[in-house]
């Protein structure tokens, strides 16, 4: 059997290993929570004003990129995507004089979604082109530390171990006797307080205090009144960095869970050229779409992105519909994916009722996106952040007093090495 003081030596460890990773991802994360505010005021020029009904279709959007550009080839199409922006994610074509990628120094593309022109090339996650970057610079932190694949690993093992130690932390609060030290009337006695008596200090910050005893309610107090917010955050990190592995393995165990990369083979080869172009690719989405709307009784109200997954052979066409759980454009979670080369229908995935398992998914990134509830729940997400950042200070904090003070007592004892210095003349 595990004894408290096992406990207590994890959640330091644990608190530890993460502090440097969370304070990152909480100070970030209190910016994305406005991302696409954000990415607004800094670019206003990607956001032209225009009718969406003189908008042109993803497909033709795709098109007319890959004509006017033809380096690069379209592999996603958003008309009012992650920043809220008409932007194109592209990767480059073969140069066939050397038989490498060409060089193109950008991979997302915003448009004028009216007219197809280029407002800006991007390469996401990167401050090479300055204040056009920024805040794919700052989510790229957030998602990787800003280190592509190496990154995602770190902070997804992160995530892990922050969920479990949520249930560590919450276990530690717990009162670990009932009984307290009382005086009544002459002689000592042991006085029974109740299991809520001895647990509600924890709940409480002591003001004033010392230094130590403030960093430490404010450790346990705030840990405590969001616990549920911070594992809720905790788990959906690992469904946003280990969304394949770990938290795929976990969610099919409990619930019926079918994303599309457990749905699908992957091809020994990525498609190259597929029989359908984005053209049809549109129409062949839109058709079976309504096809889908109509069973299930859905309103469409505004088609949202076209995507190729080459390593698949499939498209995936997107629309926002009444039974989104996102109130803003960053996620819509009602999709068909058909084949690239004969356009027969391969899934179609709902926000939510379908699968538990994809409802569940839907609505841990919904929450870690600050997509619902609108401007409240964005400040809280905002201010959780700050949170985050706090308890990993606080944490350090109360870690360095306790080694200090270990440190002292341990050089005072009678026959340490400090204590004798000391005493010889």
């Amino acid at each position: 059997m595990f004894t408290r003081s096992f406990w207590v030596r994890l959640h330091r460890w644990a608190g530890l290993t993460m502090a440097g990773f969370l304070i990152v991802v909480g100070l970030t994360g209190s910016l994305l929570a406005f991302y696409p505010e954000l990415e607004r005021l800094v670019h206003p020029h990607w956001y032209p004003d225009r009718d969406p009904a003189m908008w042109m279709g993803a497909g033709l959007l795709a098109e007319k990129l890959e004509q006017a550009e033809p380096r690069l080839r379209v592999t996603q199409v958003s008309l009012q995507g992650f920043d809220g922006a008409t932007s194109v994610w592209v990767e480059p074509r073969i140069d066939p004089s050397t038989g490498m990628p060409f060089h193109l120094g950008y991979d997302y593309v915003v448009l004028d979604p009216a007219s197809g022109a280029v407002l800006d090339r991007v390469q996401w996650g990167s401050l090479r082109n300055g204040w056009t970057g920024l805040m794919s610079f700052v989510y790229a932190l957030h998602y990787s530390l800003a280190l592509d694949m190496p990154g995602v690993w770190i902070l997804g093992i992160g995530a892990v171990i922050w969920t479990l130690d949520c249930f560590v932390g919450f276990y530690l609060t717990l009162p670990a006797g009932r009984s307290r030290t009382g005086q009544a009337n002459g002689p000592e006695r042991v006085l029974q307080a109740s299991w809520w008596e001895c647990w509600k200090p924890a709940w409480m910050i002591k003001w004033p205090a010392s230094s130590y005893r403030l960093n430490f309610d404010l450790h346990r107090a705030s840990g405590l009144w969001l616990w549920a917010a911070l594992l809720i955050f905790a788990w959906s990190s690992v469904y946003m960095n280990l969304w394949d592995t770990v938290y795929t393995w976990t969610t099919r165990a409990l619930f019926d869970y079918r994303p599309y990369w457990t749905e699908f083979q992957s091809r020994p080869v990525p498609m190259e050229r597929p029989e359908l172009s984005w053209l049809d690719a549109q129409t062949v989405g839109e058709r079976l779409m309504a096809v889908q709307v109509a069973q299930q009784g859905i309103t469409v109200k505004r088609p949202v992105a076209l995507r190729l997954y080459r390593e698949f052979g499939l498209y995936q066409y997107q629309v926002e519909t009444d039974r989104e759980i996102d109130d803003r454009p960053r996620r819509y979670t009602t999709q068909v994916f058909f084949d690239a080369d004969s356009g027969a229908l391969k899934s179609a995935l709902l926000p939510a009722g379908q699968y538990a398992g994809n409802t569940l998914s839907n609505w841990l990134y919904a929450l870690h996106m600050a997509n619902v509830f609108g401007l409240p729940y964005r400040i809280f997400v905002c201010f959780l952040g700050v949170v985050v950042v706090m308890l990993s200070v606080t944490g350090v904090y109360l870690w360095a007093k306790k080694r200090r003070s270990h440190a002292i007592a341990r050089a005072r004892r009678p026959g340490s090495l400090v204590a004798s210095a000391v005493k010889q003349p």
